[in-house]
């Protein structure tokens, strides 16, 4: 099987092309620039559509548009652009709409570092834009995932007419990995029943996500409400690793996951029982992982993230439920975690100290 040696940003954007993808809308911003420079110079020879959008705003609702006609579509911003996409992505959300939104994060609040972080869980899980929506977050660990999460994503906003995130850091978007891209997929909606193609001979279909009246409104929300359920039970993802006699349980994703991984193998060798539950689904949270870890053997939970205040760490808690010491460890504002530093904290945690509070 050929192997491509591609950047993580370059190669999410070969893989959303040959997801079908044939319509994207973006605006720069770095740690994401090379998914939009790659889409402008692959997208025509693959007949599709790309647009340097005026603003993050503008950008978006193309993407909203090109979805309504029935298109694969897809953008990408970091953090502060994300924030600007919001309202589009509400919309799309409340038009039931299918489109992919690729989010590299950077270091914040605010405009932040330009530099790896993983400061969006919140936005990406929690707060993704106004109404109370919510969507599907994948978070790859390694460039193969993103190409294979990015390539899913369309799937599952096709099967749920709703938006998806891809959610990568700076670090996973511009390293580079040997890569196993998928086949190229020629699909889009057009001839879905609630596609804006014309309506010669045919009443008239509309998208909207405005209702002036309270009843269909609930309705809506109580169905969607029941599509969030239904990915809870049947696509949540994640990954275990020397989970079987761990004592100590690092809680981590993404990059901070793969680095933990390193810190695990060296702990390992020096007797110190430790082992990962890496969420590959942030949205659905993976909770019937910490659910039903033996609590007779695990003792304490390590939540790592390059993320100061620990975010996802909320998550974790509603996991464990009391029923082990939670703790955190972090780098922020761009400073990539280091194997030792992992280590250390887990070693101090063998030896019963305490790293919070």
């Amino acid at each position: 099987m050929k192997r491509h040696f591609m950047k993580g940003c370059e190669a999410i954007a070969e893989s959303a092309l040959r997801a079908g993808c044939t319509f994207f809308a973006g605006y720069p911003i770095t740690p994401q620039n090379e998914i939009p420079e790659y889409m402008s110079k692959r997208m025509p020879d693959y007949g599709g559509v790309f647009v340097q959008g005026e603003s993050e705003v503008a950008s978006v609702n193309m993407v909203f548009g090109a979805a309504a006609v029935g298109a694969r579509a897809m953008t990408s911003s970091s953090g502060p652009g994300i924030s600007l996409k919001s309202e589009g992505i509400s919309y799309i959300a409340g038009s039931k709409l299918p489109a992919v939104i690729v989010s590299v994060m950077r270091g914040g609040p605010g405009l932040g570092s330009i530099m790896p972080a993983q400061q969006d869980y919140l936005q990406a899980t929690k707060a993704s834009g106004h109404g109370g929506f919510r969507m599907m977050v994948f978070a790859p660990s390694t460039i193969q995932e993103a190409v294979d999460y990015t390539y899913k994503a369309f799937d599952y906003a096709d099967r749920d007419r709703n938006p998806v995130m891809v959610l990568v850091d700076g670090c996973l978007g511009a390293m580079m990995e040997p890569v196993v891209l998928p086949e190229y997929h020629v699909a889009s909606n057009r001839g879905e029943d609630w596609v804006l193609d014309g309506c010669l001979e045919r009443e008239p279909r509309t998208v909207l996500s405005v209702s002036l009246t309270a009843e269909p409104q609930e309705q809506f929300n109580i169905e969607m409400e029941k599509l969030y359920e239904s990915w809870a039970a049947k696509d949540t993802e994640v990954e275990f690793y020397e989970m079987d006699d761990a004592e100590i349980v690092l809680a981590a994703y993404g990059t901070s996951a793969r680095i933990a991984k390193t810190a695990i193998d060296m702990l390992r060798k020096e007797g110190i029982k430790v082992g990962l539950i890496r969420p590959i689904t942030l949205y659905p949270f993976p909770y019937e992982a910490f659910e039903n870890m033996d609590y007779d053997i695990v003792k304490h939970v390590l939540d790592v993230e390059m993320s100061i205040p620990a975010q996802m760490v909320d998550d974790v808690r509603l996991g464990v439920l009391g029923r082990a010491e939670i703790s955190t460890f972090g780098r922020s504002g761009g400073v990539i975690i280091g194997v030792d530093e992992i280590a250390d904290a887990v070693r101090k945690l063998a030896k019963g100290g305490a790293l919070n509070g």
